[in-house]
């Protein structure tokens, strides 16, 4: 595939006291403006297709359009970027939904995003309380949602967001099931497929957790494919754009969970191998 190399001239950042607050999805109304979004979305889709010897190329092409569109739509995180050692930050404060009855979990805390600018992947921390104690307890499932709407409660999210039409579970924002312990889920993931940059950002979308366990698109049914058949929404949140501050005071705590969660499994294989020697 041959690409034509593309160069964009960014506008200036305003200063704070000619900047006007703008909602994490308002899009501002001019048509140049639109038109350059618009070929910024083309750019990121034709990345999709890069071969392997097109990569550096397509790589800083991808910058490209990731500074353009922050600098139009989000000009204070480019700033935020920019100033933090070209990494991103964001975070949901979650909230049980208004339409779980008393006798469900209700569920709190926060989940917390990591991504290096313009290039890395998105890494994440579920931390959250509110589940029931116990042991044997199935899986929870946690998906971004279309939209950061929470005036009916989690119920005006939308589906899943799927911006390639895929089925699930190849949603950008299908994490997975997650398993409480103690009444809490302490979670770190890494190489996510969601992005807090170019066009399919998912800053200013929702996160929801469901009451019951992701099938992973195994149902046989059209649920199945489109939500994991993962039942009722727990709580839900809306991504916002945030600092490095709670990240770093949460990141070590799970890093070493995360660390000893790995030794574990490790000397249980070794040990298990031992074993079944002779």
């Amino acid at each position: 595939m041959v690409v034509a190399a593309l160069t964009f001239s960014l506008p200036k950042a305003e200063s704070e006291e000619s900047q006007e607050d703008v909602s994490p999805l308002q899009v501002p109304h001019n048509s140049a403006m639109f038109s350059l979004l618009f070929l910024a979305t083309g750019v990121a889709l034709c990345v999709t297709d890069a071969q392997p010897n097109e990569e550096n190329a397509l790589q800083d092409m991808q910058k490209k359009v990731n500074d353009l569109w922050l600098s139009l739509l989000y000009p204070q995180l480019y700033e935020d970027i920019v100033a933090s050692n070209r990494t991103a930050y964001a975070s949901c404060l979650m909230k049980p939904s208004p339409k779980v009855g008393a006798d469900k979990p209700q569920v709190t805390g926060h989940v917390l995003f990591r991504q290096a600018y313009p290039n890395g992947k998105l890494e994440a921390i579920f931390n959250l309380d509110g589940f029931p104690a116990g042991a044997n307890l199935s899986g929870r499932a946690i998906h971004i949602h279309q939209y950061g709407d929470l005036s009916d409660g989690c119920d005006s999210a939308g589906g899943h967001y799927n911006p390639f039409k895929e089925n699930h579970p190849r949603h950008p924002g299908d994490f997975g099931n997650f398993y409480s312990k103690e009444g809490t889920i302490k979670k770190y993931k890494a190489n996510l497929v969601a992005t807090l940059f170019g066009p399919y950002s998912i800053i200013g979308r929702s996160v929801v957790i469901h009451e019951q366990e992701d099938d992973l698109g195994k149902g046989n049914n059209k649920a199945s494919l489109e939500n994991g058949n993962a039942g009722k929404r727990l709580a839900c949140c809306v991504v916002g754009t945030g600092t490095k501050n709670l990240w770093e005071r949460q990141f070590p705590e799970v890093k070493e969970k995360r660390k000893k969660m790995l030794t574990t499994k490790e000397a249980s294989s070794s040990s298990h191998g031992v074993a079944a020697k002779p």
